[in-house]
């Protein structure tokens, strides 16, 4: 039996293309409908749109620990094209620029990726939720100014190279990090630390905390699902 007003936890497979505050509206709307009245709920995390997997909502009194699985560490794959760069660091914009690729090899990405690991200092990407003189970040730079970020100190626990193809000059990683870390700035810094620039072309959050997206809830089958639980009201 699920009890929305005393609190629970949902983890969903975000799907692509939906912002994160789109896809807590619509399991909202579903568990408002399924209880009969109004369901108070908030996620631990934000994903792009252009991002998919693990996104955990939680309900009722459970949203007073939001701040407590924000800080759980997370898990991330993602593609990055070598040689651009697009002004978000991913597919949302056109590529902006093209660097020089010929000098990129297997084992130069792996020793750059080496150099990410520890206690770091990111610069948030402008394309983003930061919150400048009270607006977003992504706000002023979709209006055209420019917006200028300090960097924040990430920790970066683990970052492997999956796959490189010397080919395409796309390149796999995985990444396990901390709190408030941004891929998409990660992208771009690998890109320069590579003498070259980078882009994400795919990223999909893959855990937060012990929360595994194979044990999340399809985003598109939620709604049966839940026609088969009993709801406390």
């Amino acid at each position: 039996m699920m009890n929305f007003k005393e609190g629970e936890i949902i983890a969903i497979d975000k799907p692509y293309g939906m912002s994160s505050f789109g896809a807590l509206a619509h399991i909202r709307f579903l568990c408002s409908k399924k209880q009969g009245s109004k369901v108070k709920m908030g996620h631990a995390g934000t994903l792009d749109p252009l991002a998919t997997g693990v996104l955990i909502l939680c309900t009722g009194k459970k949203t007073k620990t939001i701040e407590e699985l924000q800080a759980h560490t997370k898990e991330y794959t993602a593609t990055l094209q070598l040689g651009a760069t697009t002004a978000s660091f991913d597919r949302e914009h056109e590529v902006a620029a093209t660097y020089p690729t010929d000098h990129i090899t297997h084992d130069g990405i792996v020793q750059v990726l080496s150099t990410f690991v520890g206690d770091i200092q990111q610069v948030p990407p402008s394309f983003s939720a930061c919150n400048v003189g009270g607006k977003r970040a992504y706000q002023l730079s979709r209006n055209g100014k420019e917006v200028k970020l300090d960097a924040k100190p990430i920790r970066i626990d683990e970052i492997e190279l999956t796959r490189f193809d010397a080919d395409t000059m796309q390149a796999d990683i995985r990444v396990v990090c901390g709190k408030g870390t941004y891929i998409r700035a990660l992208a771009r810094d690998i890109g320069q630390a590579l003498g070259s620039g980078a882009y994400l072309t795919a990223l999909r959050r893959t855990r937060v905390g012990d929360v595994r997206v194979e044990q999340c809830y399809d985003f598109d089958t939620f709604e049966e699902w839940l026609d088969n639980q009993t709801i406390e009201k």
